[in-house]
């Protein structure tokens, strides 16, 4: 049996507000395997979109491990984190977070440039294609409807080819026509490149299109989840 390439132990979040201490994550436990695709669903409050970002080292936890292609995400520094994402993780955020003042084409060659490809444009042309926004790679963010700069972030995130894509709500700010799009786009692209997808979302008919699906309450995986996690 490989590891699993991630691998949450006893993981926890707490942070600091006004009202004083919050605790948002509770001794998390969970293990998610090379290809796998997890769904991550509860109400609004429940940790879902903060147990994403412990995942992918944009929140730091407060206690336990969080393993990533085995190496320890809580022991690294900022410097270190931004690398590890840059090398093997993609994130597609609910409000696309492009760079305005970049082109589409702009926007996605970055990370590649980053990376140090030399054909990061011609890579960033050929995954704007994937998402049929060829024709669009020249337009600014301002200048593409909410369903257009949800590709461009797609491709973004998919073009330097990453062990895992984090997905947060990213259909929340699209109709349903759209999200419905962004989600076919999506599959393919984790399919295509056989990364693996962990996609937080309300909609229980996106999470089953999932390999398997976690809930969360109140800061903690659901005990019919952890169940079925066990299984």
């Amino acid at each position: 049996m490989t590891d699993p390439i991630l691998s949450l132990k006893d993981a926890s979040l707490s942070l600091n507000g006004n009202a004083g201490r919050v605790d948002i994550l509770h001794s998390v436990t969970l293990d998610i395997e090379k290809g796998e695709t997890l769904g991550l669903i509860g109400p609004s409050g429940s940790g879902k979109s903060s147990l994403l970002m412990l995942m992918g080292g944009l929140e730091r936890a407060t206690g336990g491990t969080i393993m990533a292609l085995g190496q320890d995400l809580t022991k690294m520094d900022e410097d270190a984190l931004a690398r590890f994402r840059r090398d093997h993780m993609g994130v597609v955020f609910q409000s696309f977070h492009l760079i305005p003042t970049m082109t589409a084409i702009e926007n996605v060659a970055t990370p590649l440039e980053l990376a140090g490809a030399r054909d990061a444009f011609d890579r960033a042309a050929a995954e704007l294609e994937t998402v049929g926004l060829a024709s669009r790679a020249n337009h600014y963010p301002a200048q593409m409807s909410g369903g257009e700069q949800q590709r461009v972030a797609l491709a973004r995130a998919s073009a330097p080819r990453p062990h895992i894509l984090l997905a947060d709500e990213p259909t929340g700010n699209l109709d349903e026509a759209n999200g419905s799009a962004i989600m076919d786009l999506l599959f393919g692209l984790r399919d295509a490149h056989g990364a693996t997808l962990v996609l937080v979302t309300h909609s229980n008919e996106l999470a089953g299109r999932c390999d398997r699906v976690i809930r969360l309450r109140d800061g903690h995986i659901a005990p019919e989840a952890a169940r079925k996690a066990a299984e």
